[in-house]
């Protein structure tokens, strides 16, 4: 831990050219030196400015659910670590190696909706128009920093436990572009809160932020289910009284640890990094730890781990709004009404 601190100082003049790099960049779209491609259905872009871990995937669902009744909804990932090149529009044959994790439980969770993944992001929405002519709205999972497109309502993220303000530019830190970025979001969501963040937290938080007059802060925490989901469905205090094995190949293990911790859960952790791709040797070290014991794991390596393993369950999330939850429901419904 000491050396890769003193990996990340010594990173620094990387980092400061990274930034300026990308705040050109950012500057030439501003000023149509560099073009972006406008839709003329609602587009709307969930992304964060640091690398990983800020809750897109509960956000997206989340806006999934406000909208999928009276929109024909498409989402559009890039779909990363996934087998496939270049477009794929998810079918009932579809993979989760054709899409990525992420992507793939989109799908496989709602149905009323389109799922795509594409690279270029432009290309993938003139497709998904293309073959699905009648979808009226756009999602971008992961695309606050993919100017291409000129999206028409951008939600920003990032997680109360490291906040773009208190953070630096990649190698250094986790940044990808300078908290300026910031200014081109309409909501910007502080997630992953403690569930009693109080109101003068948040307030200390929001002066930090320093939004402009049109944006509105939010404040989010991670809501999990009071069951868990696999060849069965459990209550979650009857199937933490067995040994458990939890599996993990998220950003941000933390939470789900500690929220298992609280409640008295008896259980080894197999900590794996992000989108990782489980090997016959991970899978085999999986089934010996859990020979005595129920293996958990979240939903997005559910997806991954259902064919490979018996007796597999995930806890579902969900987010919960601390406050104003009906003020960002009005403003997404004004925009992609208009």
């Amino acid at each position: 831990m000491i050396f890769i601190k003193i990996l990340r100082i010594l990173l620094l003049p990387f980092s400061v050219l990274y930034g300026l790099v990308v705040s050109v960049r950012n500057l030439l779209y501003d000023v149509n030196i560099l073009q972006s491609t406008r839709f003329k259905i609602p587009v709307i872009t969930v992304g964060n400015l640091s690398v990983g871990g800020t809750g897109k995937t509960p956000q997206i669902e989340y806006l999934i659910r406000l909208l999928q009744n009276t929109h024909a909804i498409a989402v559009l990932s890039r779909g990363y670590k996934r087998k496939s090149k270049g477009f794929v529009l998810a079918n009932k044959h579809t993979t989760v190696a054709d899409l990525g994790d992420e992507p793939f439980q989109y799908h496989q969770k709602f149905d009323k909706i389109q799922v795509a993944v594409n690279g270029d992001r432009v290309e993938g929405v003139k497709n998904i128009l293309n073959l699905k002519p009648n979808t009226d709205l756009i999602l971008l999972d992961d695309a606050y920093q993919h100017r291409k497109i000129k999206a028409g309502y951008h939600i920003l993220l990032s997680s109360y436990d490291r906040l773009f303000y208190n953070d630096f530019m990649m190698p250094t830190g986790n940044l990808r572009e300078l908290w300026w970025g910031k200014n081109r979001a309409d909501s910007i969501v502080v997630t992953k809160c403690p569930i009693n963040l109080s109101e003068y937290e948040q307030q200390k938080i929001i002066k930090k932020i320093h939004p402009k007059n049109n944006q509105q802060v939010y404040f989010s925490s991670i809501y999990y289910a009071d069951c868990v989901i696999g060849s069965a469905k459990v209550l979650l205090t009857e199937f933490i009284k067995q040994k458990i094995v939890l599996i993990t190949g998220i950003a941000k293990p933390k939470p789900l640890v500690d929220y298992l911790q609280n409640l008295g859960a008896d259980f080894i952790h197999l900590n794996y990094p992000d989108h990782h791709h489980f090997t016959e040797s991970d899978l085999q070290k999986i089934k010996d730890s859990s020979k005595a014991a129920k293996v958990l794991t979240t939903e997005k390596d559910y997806v991954r781990l259902e064919k490979e393993l018996i007796e597999l369950y995930y806890l579902p999330i969900e987010i919960q709004f601390l406050n104003s939850k009906n003020q960002f429901d009005q403003s997404l419904l004004k925009y992609v009404n208009m």
